[in-house]
């Protein structure tokens, strides 16, 4: 008997084989998809962005549930912290020794863990804490978020890229009305959360300055967004090489923070940047694709002097004897229809200017009127919100697509009135409905969440600093990072 030899497919057979194959590679794809596990390869598309051949990681999102998708049993019905706990990333461990990442995701496993236990306390009970207890109705969940809080202080590390030189990396102006973004810079460069060892970080921070790169790379009226986003593109093209933190998330762990109107642009200048990273920003519009889930709304802060000297106090709802009042250039379809509509002034109790009369104090005008208007602009971030919690005025957000600072912990309408354009002509009837006693229930808690809007030198505990890391904190807690 002679030997059998094995004869391989002709080439039309394996035109049948490897298409069925594909297909099959496919649809499995799909199906994993369903259970919102991304597999993330360690070979990017983005331009710019060089890769590692033999890494990849694998990222877990679970997407924040709004008020109106949950059931009454299932609290906070807001709160980011519900949804970072309520899918648990599962980790497999074996006999082998945890790796640098292992050992960084175990202990967000257990911070995760700790926080579930606080959310699903009937009691709302909180910690013992000597600096302040967060309470009541103007937080979704008090008790979850005091033990996110504390977590975060106990582990929370951030690794800054020491790549790049001032004035558009490491630094940007402190002043002005967009000072917020460098402020925060330098705070995060100091700050007991940073850390030299990048193995150990649970973020990564972008330290280049929006504002700057505004400042010192765009050519003025040359309508050329290309040198900007170029500068980004660069920067992580570098940080990409030379460390391996970037490809092994394709940035779901990295996050860049501005408050320049341009920052939402800039940021496509990396697919990965816009659509992976924590991106902090002023400009937290959604229509411009501002995603809550992942991005951080960062409140735009104005201090005349450097400090909040002379803009912290306020007199009592009884001694307020103007109902509303708005001062502030007309620029953004908003404020138009607000001053056609109350801009005449011919109402005492609604005061609506583009200019104050000579004389009259704007800040003085602020703490005599019970409710403040807040409008977009151009875009929606201002600084008057803030403002009107510093001195006692109930803020009145008159915004489309905003989403508010910090509303992943805060019941922002518990302290403060939440209008659309549409609203405008009912203006008056809308603020005279709500009750003095309900108005006076709102300032006091306006007062009470104002610490969480201070800016302070050194920071503060729970201060606006803080609450910028623990909402960044939050969206690292929805994501797993894993080598395979």
């Amino acid at each position: 008997m002679g030997l059998m030899y094995y004869r391989p497919p002709s080439s039309a057979v394996w035109l049948i084989i490897v298409p069925l194959v594909l297909l099959a590679a496919w649809y499995l794809g799909v199906q994993s998809s369903k259970n919102s596990l991304l597999v993330l390869s360690s070979q990017p598309s983005a331009k710019n962005v060089t890769t590692s051949t033999n890494l990849s990681a694998t990222v877990e999102f679970s997407p924040p549930k709004f008020a109106a998708e949950l059931k009454k049993d299932q609290l906070p019905k807001q709160d980011g912290v519900d949804h970072v706990t309520r899918k648990e990333p599962q980790m497999i461990f074996s006999k082998k020794k945890l790796s640098n990442l292992g050992r960084v995701e175990a202990g967000l496993g257990k911070v995760r863990g700790a926080i579930r236990e606080a959310q699903s306390n009937s009691n709302n009970q909180t910690f013992d804490d000597s600096e302040y207890v967060p309470r009541g109705p103007c937080y979704w969940n008090p008790s979850a978020f005091h033990r996110s809080y504390i977590e975060m202080e106990k582990h929370f590390k951030i690794y800054v890229y020491e790549k790049g030189e001032p004035p558009v990396f490491h630094y940007s102006s402190s002043e002005g009305i967009l000072g917020i973004e460098g402020i925060m810079i330098h705070q995060i460069e100091i700050s007991k959360f940073r850390t030299n060892d990048p193995e150990k970080a649970h973020v990564y921070f972008l330290p280049f300055s929006v504002f700057s790169i505004v400042s010192y790379v765009y050519v003025v009226d040359s309508h050329q967004w290309g040198p900007m986003k170029n500068t980004v593109a660069d920067y992580i093209d570098g940080i990409s090489t030379k460390y391996p933190y970037w490809n092994r998330s394709l940035g779901s762990d990295h996050f860049m923070l501005a408050c320049h109107d341009w920052a939402p642009e800039i940021s496509t200048a990396v697919p990965y940047l816009y659509k992976n990273s924590i991106r902090v920003l002023c400009n937290a519009n959604t229509s411009e694709r501002f995603n809550p889930s992942k991005d951080v709304t960062l409140p735009e802060i104005y201090l005349p002097q450097g400090t909040m000297k002379g803009l912290i106090g306020g007199p009592s709802p009884s001694q307020r004897s103007v109902l509303v009042f708005h001062a502030g250039g007309i620029h953004g379809y908003i404020r138009q229809v607000l001053m056609e509509k109350w801009g005449k002034n011919d109402d005492q109790e609604v005061q609506i200017h583009e200019y104050l009369p000579k004389n009259v104090s704007y800040y003085g005008m602020i703490r005599k009127s019970k409710f403040c208007i807040c409008p977009s602009g151009w875009e929606v971030a201002s600084p008057r919100m803030v403002e009107a919690l510093y001195m006692g005025c109930v803020p009145v957000l008159l915004k489309d697509h905003y989403v508010a600072p910090f509303s992943d912990v805060l019941n922002w309408k518990s302290f403060a009135v939440e209008m659309t354009s549409n609203d405008i002509p009912n203006l008056k009837k809308i603020l005279m409905a709500i009750s003095q006693k309900q108005y006076i229930k709102m300032q006091k808690r306006g007062l009470q969440v104002r610490r969480h809007f201070e800016v302070n030198f050194p920071p503060k505990r729970y201060d606006v600093f803080h609450m910028i890391l623990h909402s960044i904190w939050l969206r690292r807690l929805n994501i797993q990072v894993r080598d395979t």
